[in-house]
């Protein structure tokens, strides 16, 4: 030990005298540290402190003092940089404070105390370095010299240290940090609040520092100096050091960084120290106990904004409020609620709060306090925040919630009770609001919300019919997502609601999605489609001897056989069936509910001949029997064909009153049936096949059938002949021949209909019959009978030619022709002795049907195609009979896929339907219509795209919805240009005017024109086209939206301003005004993203990336408003106000919305005219002050009560005109010579003299007052 004494006082002695400058100061060398650091281990260790004594002695002797002579190097050291080194003069200099019977009071120096904390900080920072250090001596594997090696430096063996940087070991912290904590119960701190600040800073930062470097050492290596983190936090929390309240809120401080890191061991770190450590001494203190309280408080302060480190801080805020005091938690809610009415920032944060309280906190909806109530209720008035990032948040926290606290009964009754269902602004009229709302996320939320509260909608809560109607709707939405949710939402309540009007939404909403163009929504329709429609029947049905129908049941398969439904369920069940996932119970099931309501029926000994299916049943079975052939039963097809037989059999030829009643169900069920039998005829017996066509070809001959058993009919026979033959050519062989059979007996019936009716017309022509005789009676029901015939007769030939296209039809063409053509005279053949019979009068339906066949005949021969197409367009725009308009549509579409130039030119007169009277035809052509535009056999161009545009406003509220479904879905996809190329033409077209085409349409194009017009100024007329100008912005990108703003400014404005566009025109001036109402909307505004960051990262946009976006399209706006908007504006204003025009409000208003958002940038926009920019400035004013002028003065007149707070100009105005009226009234009395009231008639303060008694003149002459009474009239500038 003496050596070590030695060097120790030989070094202390030669820095004393070589360095009195403390800032020069040189550090103590690393072999004189680890010799003392070996002696103050010896005096710890043995409790001996003799060596050190001797030291002090030989201090002493050089005239040294151990703290003065060590102190100053020993902080260089500490100061040095080298982590050892640095690490090594602090443990030195925590062992000297620990050593016993020394001056602990003159060795502690707040300077060095500082070192001491530098040094442990930057050895994390140096260990990284050298690390990287390690790793370029690698590289270089010794190459290359070193700089200033030959230079003579004192501390030669610290300068190969620093050259050769080791690798730092994270162990070597451990007792320098052990040794501090030991110092702590010797030194108090609160003597140094400096000090104590700064230990606490780093103690808390080293947990995060120290990640990388404990990376490779192990977590157990890191577990220890976090423990010795928190050893050291706790025993500064102490009273020893000072206020104990005050020294907790640094140390939380302190913390608050590391916990709203992102997901780390220090954030870990954090929460575990105040959860664990300091929650529990709070129990014992009161000061620490109030910092944890107003802990949560300080970091909703420091919250990011960014959705994800948001939600970390929203946890670690829940995870320090769940250990405070119950009390403690009702005060933190009640915070909370306050903050609802905050800044954005601090009321998306109080949403995402409240969620986790309630689902944190036990016994929310409690009797014993109401914090989950006041929660709950303006959690609901965020769900209408001004702020779409919030509003999305709050209905989607509300919808987690009820889905958390309905699964509690007692909770159930509260919750509805808060949520006001059934009142006037509760729930119900919320969703109505937000599942209309403008932005997506708050439209997918609510469809979240609506699904949550179906366990509470049938606790008594009635489910709203308008909610079912909005998410059906909802179901056809723009965004994919939406339709998802919609899809989602319409689906859970319909699996938990057993309601008609239930089925009814989701059957006219769900299914339809099977022609979406997202492959995951066809799938997701299949699959829904499959587990509550098909699984629900398969176990209604599965159970022979116990199988009860209930209504749910009965009224889904009446539901699925609904015309606006049975499409989709025909391709759903065919896409089913090819992906083999249509099992063999749902057919053994539809058979067992027909044979249960057949006996059901029975039982209650009805007669048979009036039984019927379920509706739906056998259309169900026929749509899977195709995929499940051996499931279906042929004993049973076969019994309920004879039954079906038999009673039709029974019957006599089908009559007008039949046809109106059950004779129409019965026919269906027929047809159906006849589809099964057909899908399964692989698996019939060879007898029963021939037994069965044979009686489906007598039935046909008879031509006594409804029209819609005849297709089946003939398909069923058809495949009969087909399946049961033995190659293709004897099956092509026995259809022709049937076909020719019935071919040639539909003629015949056909001529022997019009030889008789023609000789009636003839003898009617000549006499009339009594009426009421036995003859006239018999002959017209042989003449009714024959019509029926003909007409069945007529449409069978229409089925034939579909079955096969090869036949024959030289004979029944020219009866046809004489059909569609009669009742009009021939100019080649003129007689007078003949009679022209019209069966569009006599016999509309066989009429109608004759145009249904020749459609037909058409599609199977193109050169009667060609001849005939123009004669069905002319009878499409001629004919007064809505049903046959209808199928000539149909034709047409039809011969379009078939013949696309011949029909091409016609596409213009198919449009015109789209404006037809009948809604059917119109719902009937725009769907058509659509598939051919959507397969490329028609193309947008022309007026098609123009005259669809009228779909959006029509009458129907279905067109309508399809209208949105094609503009939002399909066009917006497949022709994303089209909306913005013809924007500005469908501003003229819609208000008929044509000066965009320079020439006058002749007066047939002008019907046609004002018949896909909406012409006038009347406020249904504006709104409707605006309707269609906001639809189409909608579509548009927002470069398309700034160009389009200068197209309507180029083409409109400017064309106003330069004369070609005539002002005086009605027309003219409409457009003009939708053009200011279309660039002041604000779907044409290009969203800049000027608001927080908060929306815009719940929009699930990138935050940076749109900002920049947005900047770049606001400078692109400024500009474009500079060169082109201001000069147009301010040359047409100039151009109205020189005719006196009333469109100068119009564009002042414009204007005055155009520039809202601008008003510092007027100067910069006028700056080249300074005498300009004032006239506008003024201009603007003068409006703006006339305006609330007429506000004011119309709310004075109604004696509405004006809100000051709104607008200072309103209020002003309204001010002035009271006060305006008020003189007028003086004024007015006094020119009719009305009697000024007394003064003690007015509330008017009394005047006294200085004596104090009232002022009174009782000899003033009454004359006086008299003729001031009687004075002179005033003229009144608009005295009426």
């Amino acid at each position: 030990m003496e050596e070590a004494i030695n060097q120790i006082v030989t070094e202390l002695e030669h820095h004393h005298n070589h360095h009195h400058n403390p800032q020069s100061q040189t550090p103590i060398t690393q072999s004189t540290l680890q010799a003392l650091q070996t002696l103050l281990d010896y005096t710890i260790n043995k409790d001996d402190p003799l060596e050190m004594e001797n030291l002090s002695d030989e201090l002493s002797s050089k005239n040294l003092s151990l703290s003065t002579a060590l102190l100053p190097p020993l902080t260089a050291a500490m100061d040095s940089g080298g982590p050892h080194h640095s690490l090594l003069a602090s443990k030195v200099y925590l062992s000297l404070l620990l050593t016993k019977n020394f001056p602990v009071i003159s060795l502690f120096n707040p300077v060095a105390f500082h070192s001491l904390l530098r040094t442990i900080r930057s050895s994390f920072k140096n260990s990284q370095v050298s690390g990287s250090s390690n790793n370029v001596g690698r590289k270089k594997k010794g190459g290359g010299r070193v700089k200033n090696r030959g230079k003579n430096v004192i501390l030669g063996d610290d300068e190969d240290e620093r050259e050769q940087p080791r690798e730092f070991d994270i162990r070597v912290l451990f007792p320098v940090l052990e040794r501090l904590h030991l110092v702590l119960g010797l030194i108090h701190l609160d003597r140094f609040p400096d000090c104590l600040k700064g230990l606490v800073q780093t103690m808390a930062a080293i947990p995060a520092t120290a990640l990388e470097s404990c990376a490779g050492s192990g977590l157990s290596n890191y577990s220890k100096l976090c423990n010795l983190c928190a050893e050291i936090l706790s025993e500064l929390l102490k009273s020893e050091h000072g206020d104990k309240g005050v020294n907790a809120g640094e140390v939380l401080k302190s913390l608050s960084s590391s916990i709203l890191l992102s997901k780390s061991q220090a954030r870990t770190f954090g929460l575990s120290y105040v959860v664990n450590k300091m929650a529990v001494m709070a129990k014992g203190s009161d000061e620490i106990r109030k910092a944890m309280v107003n802990f949560p408080k300080y970091l909703i302060g420091k919250a990011p904004e960014r959705a994800e480190l948001r939600a970390l801080a929203v946890e670690s805020i829940l995870e320090v409020v769940r250990c405070l005091e119950y009390e403690d938690q009702i005060a933190f809610s009640d915070y909370v609620v306050k903050m609802t009415r905050g800044k954005p920032q601090f009321r998306l944060l109080a949403v995402d709060l409240i969620y986790n309280l309630i689902m944190s906190l036990n016994n929310p909806l409690g009797h014993e306090s109401s914090w989950g109530v006041k929660c709950l209720q303006v959690l609901l008035e965020r769900c209408s925040d001004s702020t779409a990032g919030i509003r999305a948040r709050a209905i989607t926290n509300l919808a987690q919630l009820v889905g958390f606290l309905s699964a509690n009964n007692e909770n159930k009754t509260e919750l509805m009770k808060i949520m006001g269902f059934g009142e006037d602004g509760g729930i119900n009229d919320l969703l109505r609001k937000r599942c209309v709302d403008e932005k997506a996320a708050v439209r997918k939320s609510a469809l979240v919300l609506i699904s949550k509260l179906t366990a509470l909608q049938g606790d008594g809560g009635g489910f709203d019919d308008m909610l079912l109607k909005i998410m059906g709707v909802a179901c056809s939405d723009q965004l994919v997502s939406i339709r998802k949710a919609a899809i989602s939402a319409l689906s859970e309540t319909f699996r938990k609601f057993d309601d008609e009007n239930v089925t009814k939404e989701w059957l006219h909403s769900v299914p339809r999605l099977i022609t979406d163009n997202e492959t995951s929504i066809q799938e997701e329709c299949e699959n829904l489609f499959l587990e509550l429609v098909l699984d629900r029947v398969s176990r209604a049905g599965s159970n022979v001897d116990d199988l009860s129908l209930s209504d749910g049941v009965l009224s889904l398969l009446k539901e699925i056989c609904n015309g606006e439904v049975s499409p989709w369920v025909k391709k759903i069940c065919t896409n089913l069936g090819k992906k083999k996932k249509l099992k063999p119970r749902i057919a053994v099931s539809l058979q067992n509910i027909i044979k249960k309501s057949e006996s059901t029926w029975l039982t209650d000994s009805k007669p048979i001949e009036k039984w019927l299916a379920p509706p739906g049943a056998w259309f169900l079975l026929s749509e899977v029997s195709g995929f499940l052939l051996k499931a279906v039963d042929w004993e049973f097809l076969y019994h309920h064909w004879q039954l079906l037989d038999k009673h039709e059999s029974s019957n006599t030829p089908i009559e007008e009153e039949d046809i109106e009643s059950n004779s129409v169900d019965w026919a269906g069920d027929r047809v159906f049936l006849l589809q099964t039998i057909s899908n399964v005829s692989v698996e019939l017996p060879a007898e029963a096949a021939a037994d069965l066509a044979h009686n489906l070809l007598k039935r046909i001959e008879d031509f006594s059938m409804h029209s819609m058993e005849v297709d089946a009919h003939v398909k069923a026979l058809r495949t009969l002949c087909k399946r049961k033959a033995k190659d293709a050519q004897e099956a092509d062989a026995l259809v022709i021949k049937w076909v020719h059979q019935l071919l040639s007996k539909a003629s015949k019936a056909l001529q022997t209909y019009m030889t008789k009716n023609l000789e009636n017309n003839k003898n009617n022509s000549l006499f009339t019959p009594p009426s009421g005789t036995r003859k006239g009676n018999r002959s017209s029901t042989t003449m009714s009978k024959l019509l029926a015939q003909a007409t069945t007769a007529v449409y069978t030939v229409g089925s034939l030619v579909l079955v096969c296209p090869a036949a024959d039809l030289k004979t029944i063409v020219p009866i046809l022709h004489n059909v569609i053509t009669s009742g009009v005279s021939d100019p080649k053949h003129k007689k007078s002795t003949e009679v022209l019979v019209s069966f569009k009068q006599t016999a509309p339906s066989l009429y109608i049907q004759a145009w249904v066949a020749m459609g037909k005949i058409c599609l199977a021969d193109g050169k009667l195609a060609k001849q005939y197409i123009p004669l069905f367009v002319q009878e499409m725009e001629k004919s007064d009979i809505a049903s046959l308009r209808n199928n000539i549509v149909v034709m047409m579409t039809d011969l379009c896929v078939r013949y696309t130039a011949l029909v091409d030119c016609y596409i213009p007169n198919i449009t015109k339907c789209l404006r037809d009277p009948c809604e059917l035809v119109r719902r009937q052509t725009f769907t058509l219509l659509c598939r051919l535009l959507q397969r490329d056999y028609v193309k947008w161009r022309g007026v098609v795209f123009l005259r669809f545009l009228l779909s959006l406003v029509d009458e129907s509220e279905k067109i309508r919805q399809l209208a949105d479904f094609l503009f939002g879905n399909i066009l917006k996809v497949k022709a994303p240009l089209l909306a913005y190329n013809s924007f500005v033409e469908a501003i003229f077209v819609l208000n008929d005017c044509n000066a965009h085409t320079g020439q006058s349409n002749p007066l047939s194009s002008q019907k046609e024109s004002r018949l896909f017009s909406i012409r006038g100024n009347d406020e249904k007329s504006r709104s409707q086209r605006m309707h269609i100008y906001v639809s189409l912005l909608k579509q548009m990108a927002p470069e398309h939206l700034l160009a389009t703003f200068a197209k309507v400014c180029a083409e409109i404005l400017a064309s106003a301003s330069d004369g070609m566009l005539k002002i005086e025109d009605v027309t003219s001036q409409s457009v003009l005004q939708d053009a200011f109402r279309v660039l002041s909307c604000k779907e044409i505004k290009i969203p800049t993203n000027k608001g927080s960051s908060t929306e815009s990262s719940e929009m699930e946009e990138d935050v940076t990336e749109n900002a920049i976006k947005g900047r770049v399209i606001t400078q692109v706006v400024k500009k474009s408003l500079i060169q082109n908007t201001i000069p147009i504006f301010i040359e047409l204003k100039r151009l109205l106000e020189s005719k006196n025009s009333r469109l100068t409000g119009s564009l002042m208003e414009c204007l005055r919305i155009l520039l809202k958002d601008y008003k510092n940038e007027i100067e910069e926009m006028l700056v080249a005219d300074k005498q300009l920019q004032k006239e506008l400035i003024y201009d603007m004013q003068k409006y703006e002050l006339q305006k609330a002028r007429s506000t004011a003065a119309e709310a004075v007149d109604k004696g509405v009560n004006v809100n000051m707070q709104t607008s200072s100009k309103v209020s002003s105005a309204v001010a002035g005109v009271k006060a305006e009226a008020t003189a007028k009234s003086v004024l007015r009395d006094v020119n009719q010579g009305a009697g000024t009231p007394s003064l003690s008639a007015m509330n008017v303060p009394k005047l006294k003299s200085s004596t104090g008694g009232a002022v009174k003149h009782k000899g003033r002459s009454s004359a006086v007052l008299e003729s001031l009474r009687r004075r002179q009239s005033f003229d009144l500038d608009d005295e009426s």
